[in-house]
């Protein structure tokens, strides 16, 4: 071990010794053992064709779903944004009406499962054949058919945004709610209406609330979207299972598509951390009229 001198009272140098963390060295080789013992029986089982893996990783259907599941994940978190933020500034409405049908949005989406509304919205057909947009007690309008309409790539958008919605609605309420109190009070002084004030006061401060969590719901959103094979959506896991159904490479063409996905994750992750420095404290210059704010070193 590396030892440091140091002077003792009568000028005499002494050896100071490192603690020597025998456990945290054990607790370290485990680890590092059955880790490896794990990856080689996945590395060396002759069952699994590696070959195959490579075969598929850039094939023209994988590729076309992660481009589909990134489409996916972007649309349903834009809706998902625009929806959270209307339901999070509902909610704090003093309208009681308002305040109480953005609570039940958000009851009720968060209250049922994904999967369950991916289902409902890919089957709306049965309950609405067809879809009527006009002007009341006239016949002037527009008609769809349902089934034309919701498609799985739209049945998995609005399911997995209106979802996001709700969760989204409550990020969006705890970051304003979080801007001091005397920020809306200095706004009102002067004479900012309630718009204005939500718009340049109190929002650009709780982006600094609000943005973490928004980038980890959208990495949270490209895994989600492998729900989506149960309303056929064209995503990466759609095809994926599309391929192992006909060759039976179930376990490889797995593989595939967690390599995928852990890229995709991996990408949105840098942008999250990129967009955090972005808009962290510098966000809040907004509010002084100053402009943009400075982008990160």
């Amino acid at each position: 071990m590396r030892t440091e001198p140091f002077t003792g009272p009568d000028g005499a140098r002494i050896p100071v010794v490192r603690t020597r963390h025998w456990g945290r060295l054990a607790a370290a080789l485990v680890a590092v053992a059955v880790a490896g013992w794990l990856v080689y029986l996945f590395a060396a089982n002759p069952r699994l064709h590696w070959g195959k893996v490579v075969e598929y990783l850039f094939n023209d259907r994988i590729l076309a779903g992660v481009w589909v599941t990134i489409e996916i994940s972007v649309l349903a978190t834009v809706l998902g944004l625009v929806l959270g933020v209307a339901m999070a500034i509902l909610r704090l409405s003093h309208n009681p009406v308002l305040s109480g049908l953005a609570t039940l949005y958000i009851w009720f989406f968060r209250g049922t499962p994904v999967l369950v509304q991916l289902i409902f919205w890919y089957n709306l057909a049965f309950l609405f054949p067809e879809l009527v947009l006009k002007i009341p007690f006239t016949m002037i309008g527009l008609k769809w058919d349902t089934n034309e309409v919701m498609t799985g790539f739209t049945a998995a958008m609005l399911g997995l945004g209106l979802n996001l919605a709700a969760y989204f609605a409550e990020t969006v309420r705890a970051g304003i709610q979080a801007v001091d109190h005397g920020q809306t009070e200095a706004a009102y002084a002067l004479g900012m209406t309630p718009a204005k004030r939500m718009r340049v006061i109190v929002l650009p401060q709780a982006l600094r609330i609000i943005i973490p969590p928004t980038g980890n719901e959208f990495i949270s959103m490209l895994k989600t979207t492998s729900l989506v094979y149960v309303v056929a959506g064209h995503d990466l896991m759609t095809n994926a299972s599309q391929i192992y159904k006909a060759n039976n490479l179930i376990m490889e063409l797995l593989i595939v598509a967690s390599l995928w996905y852990m890229l995709m994750t991996a990408i949105a992750t840098f942008l999250q951390g990129r967009l955090e420095r972005r808009f962290g404290s510098e966000a809040v210059r907004l509010v002084r009229g100053g402009g943009r704010p400075k982008a990160a070193a």
